[in-house]
């Protein structure tokens, strides 16, 4: 960690900045999020479809406002939008505690996705402009404060949330507002330099241009696996610990270890992990390597399908714990492999024009994936269950892992993840 540390304070301003903005940003998301449901059905009492209306309105809002708040940050600025996403947050968070009506609750969970529309693209544009040539270092210094949000926000909300979820509410959207003022004081003004050729395109004609970006669209199709097997972690991965395990402490405490292997594991591990694989690697290469431990992590899940399930004792509990965390910090791994040199395509791809858009593009078509591929695993965890297949998610789920790697690896040999030729290179300029 003091490495880690170290690595941190050689950044400027505004890198450090961005960095602890995104630790603050999953701390207050987190320490609400997961407990939201379990207000909107009891203290509430919503029905179930209403629930899930609400939770998926947030969701749809911020991959659907992807792209607009990716162009946004390239026209107007990167810090307005992270401010105006905040700002919104703010907002959204401290509604959900106060309100019980249903159109204000949904109102609520709408603002708090466009929130993430508009602040996610910015902050990364900017974290890319600003880093320079460290940009794979800084990514990967980023996901390590990603992680770290993720991890202990659960933690402080539970704790809230025992004793009122008006406080977890209150106090997530009391930690936006100091995060709003704080950028507003502290983090320089930063927008993208636009070239003489693209002055006074049209919105429409920008993404005409990004959508004829075939290395651009065929690396965010490719990459979409690499979503849908990370989710896991949160989807497949618990379901099958309680599924042999039980719903009981047992069944709480192995998937909570799941959580901090995950989570740790970056913490500790991300930025030596980064320095190893670019001192040895292409980034395509990283890329291949990353989408392959990931497709992997689910061998070990496959392999325990063929060994009988025991009745109780340790074994049981070994059976139902140990290859979910083994396929958990598997896909950490790969993820550790992959995000900073994914974070760092995009921004070579776009040739570093429009960089905000073609990452609220890039979070579009992953999200939608993510949707479709989250779909796909349920019905195949309830299939496998009916047909008394237990095998037949993990397969699918290797399967995926291996077809990702296979395309990322065919860009990378067709040279389709260089950065394209470009006559004039913007840099980004303070305003």
């Amino acid at each position: 960690m003091k490495g880690t540390f170290s690595q941190f304070r050689s950044y400027e301003l505004s890198v450090r900045l961005l960095m602890v903005n995104q630790f603050t940003i999953n701390l207050g998301f987190y320490m609400l999020m997961p407990y939201l449901a379990a207000h909107l059905a009891g203290p509430l009492g919503l029905a179930g479809w209403l629930v899930g209306l609400i939770l998926g309105v947030r969701n749809f809002s911020q991959q659907g406002m992807f792209l607009v708040g990716g162009t946004l940050a390239d026209r107007l600025g990167y810090k307005p939008m992270i401010i105006a996403g905040l700002v919104l947050r703010t907002a959204g968070f401290a509604t959900l505690g106060l309100v019980d009506s249903v159109p204000a609750l949904i109102a609520a969970s709408a603002a708090t996705g466009l929130a993430g529309a508009l602040f996610n693209p910015a902050t990364r544009a900017y974290l890319a402009a600003d880093a320079g040539e460290r940009r794979v270092e800084a990514f990967a210094l980023f996901n390590v404060f990603y992680q770290a949000g993720i991890l202990l926000g659960p933690l402080v909300g539970m704790v809230l949330t025992g004793v009122d979820f008006r406080v977890t509410c209150l106090v997530a959207a009391g930690t936006f507002a100091v995060l709003s003022v704080v950028q507003i004081r502290a983090l320089p003004a930063r927008r993208a330099k636009v070239t003489k050729e693209k002055e006074g395109a049209s919105v429409l004609a920008e993404w005409r241009g990004i959508l004829a970006n075939r290395p651009f669209l065929l690396f965010s199709v490719a990459m979409i696996g690499s979503y849908v097997m990370s989710f896991q972690v949160y989807l497949a991965l618990p379901l099958e610990v309680r599924r042999i395990g039980g719903e009981g402490t047992f069944g709480t405490a192995a998937v909570a270890v799941l959580f901090a292997v995950s989570g740790l594991s970056t913490i500790l591990f991300q930025t030596k992990v980064t320095a190893w694989c670019k001192a040895r690697m292409e980034p395509g290469r990283a890329l291949t390597w990353g989408l392959l431990t990931m497709g992997v992590a689910f061998v070990p899940l496959l392999v325990a399908t063929a060994v009988p399930v025991p009745g109780e004792g340790i074994g049981l509990w070994l059976l139902a714990s140990v290859p979910p965390t083994l396929a958990a910090l598997l896909l950490a791994i790969g993820t550790m492999i992959a995000y900073p040199f994914e974070m760092d395509t995009i921004v070579r791809l776009s040739g570093d024009r429009l960089v905000a858009t073609h990452y609220g593009l890039y979070n579009t078509i992953c999200g939608v994936g993510i949707t479709l591929g989250n779909l796909l695993t349920g019905a195949a965890l309830d299939a496998a269950r009916k047909a008394g297949l237990s095998a037949l998610p993990w397969l699918a789920l290797t399967v995926l892992g291996l077809a990702c790697t296979a395309a990322l690896y065919g860009l990378h040999r067709t040279g389709r993840l260089a950065e394209p030729p470009t006559k004039t290179r913007p840099e980004p300029v303070a305003v």
